[in-house]
C-alpha cells in the first residue's frame, strides 16, 4: 500500500495505570479543593480536576487530532475512572479500558492494550501529559510508526516544566532518512553536548505499530525494574520497525506532582474540553 493511501491512525492508547507516588505526597503551600485532594490522595493524578478533569483535556486533545477510539489503561482498583468515564456524555470519543493487574511498567501496560490495539497502529501516550492536539496531527501524516519528538525552546516557554526537570528528560535524535537513531535517557551533561541542538525531547508520545507488541514481550526489565516502553521501541526497531521523529515546536504540561496543579489550572482552566 503507498503511503498516501494509508489510514491515518484513530486508536489511542492512555497510560493511567501509574501509582502516583509523587501526587500523593504533601507539598508545602499547595492548597487543593477538596476534589483536587481526594484524587491527588489516590494518586489518580489523571482525575485531578482543573474545571473538569484533567484527562478530560487529554482526551478532548485526541478528539481534535481525529482520534476516535481511546483505551484507558487502569489498576484494577482504579473505580473512579471507570464510574467517571462510563457516566458522562461523549459525542466524538468511544473510551474503553484495560486493566494492568500491577505496575510493571509502561511496556507492560501497553501489552494490557494488545486486543485494543489488534492489527493497527495506536498512539501511546501518558495520562499526565497534555500533548496539544497540533503536535498529535502531526503523527497522522507518518505511514509507520513514530514518536514524537519536542523542541527544548518550546518546552522551556510554552510548558509548566521547571527548566531543571526539562533537563532530566529523554533525548532523541533522527539519522539522515529522519528516523530515530539515538534515544537517551536522563543524559549526562556530556551527552547533551554530544547529541548537539538538533536533539529533541521524548515525552512519551508515540504512534506504535503492531511490532511493538512482541517486542514488548521480548524485552528484560529495567534497571528500574520494570518493562519499559523505550526498551520496546528499540526492540521493534531492531526487528525491522523504523520509528519517524516527528518535530513539534509546542509545549507538553504536565500534572506530575502537586505543585503542578495551579500551572495547568492557569493553561486549561478556561478551555473547553469535548469528548
Amino acid at each position: 500500500m503507498a503511503p498516501d493511501t494509508i489510514a491515518p491512525p484513530t486508536k489511542a492508547v492512555i497510560l493511567a495505570r501509574g501509582l502516583g507516588s509523587r501526587m500523593r505526597k504533601e507539598a508545602d503551600g499547595v492548597e487543593l479543593s477538596d476534589e483536587q485532594s481526594k484524587a491527588a490522595s489516590a494518586g489518580v493524578k489523571a482525575m485531578i480536576s482543573v474545571g473538569r478533569p484533567f484527562l478530560d483535556h487529554v482526551m478532548s486533545a485526541l478528539g481534535d487530532a481525529g482520534f476516535t477510539q481511546v483505551c484507558l489503561v487502569i489498576g484494577p482498583e482504579h473505580d473512579m475512572i471507570r464510574d467517571y468515564y462510563d457516566n458522562i456524555d461523549k459525542s466524538r470519543l468511544s473510551i474503553s479500558y484495560a486493566i494492568q493487574e500491577e505496575p510493571l511498567g509502561t511496556a507492560n501496560a501497553l501489552l494490557a492494550a494488545e486486543e485494543f490495539a489488534g492489527d493497527d497502529r495506536v498512539l501511546v501516550i501518558n495520562s499526565d501529559n497534555y500533548y496539544p492536539a497540533e503536535a498529535l496531527r502531526q503523527l497522522a501524516d507518518v505511514p509507520g510508526s513514530a514518536l514524537v519528538g519536542f523542541e527544548r525552546e518550546a518546552m522551556l516557554s510554552e510548558s509548566n516544566i521547571d527548566p531543571e526537570r526539562i533537563k532530566a528528560f529523554a533525548l532523541a535524535t533522527a539519522d539522515a532518512e529522519g528516523n530515530l537513531d539515538e534515544l537517551v535517557e536522563k543524559p549526562d551533561d556530556a551527552t547533551v553536548e554530544r547529541l548537539g541542538d538538533d536533539a529533541v525531547l521524548s515525552m512519551n508520545c508515540w504512534l506504535c505499530g503492531p511490532a511493538i507488541f512482541p517486542a514488548a514481550k521480548s524485552i528484560p526489565k529495567s534497571a528500574r525494574g520494570e518493562y519499559e516502553i523505550t526498551d520496546a521501541v528499540r526492540a521493534a526497531i531492531d526487528a525491522g520497525d523504523p520509528y519517524r521523529v516527528v518535530r513539534a515546536n509546542v509545549g507538553v504540561l504536565d500534572m506530575s506532582n502537586r505543585g503542578d496543579i495551579a500551572s495547568v489550572v492557569e493553561a486549561l482552566g478556561d478551555r473547553e474540553a469535548n469528548l
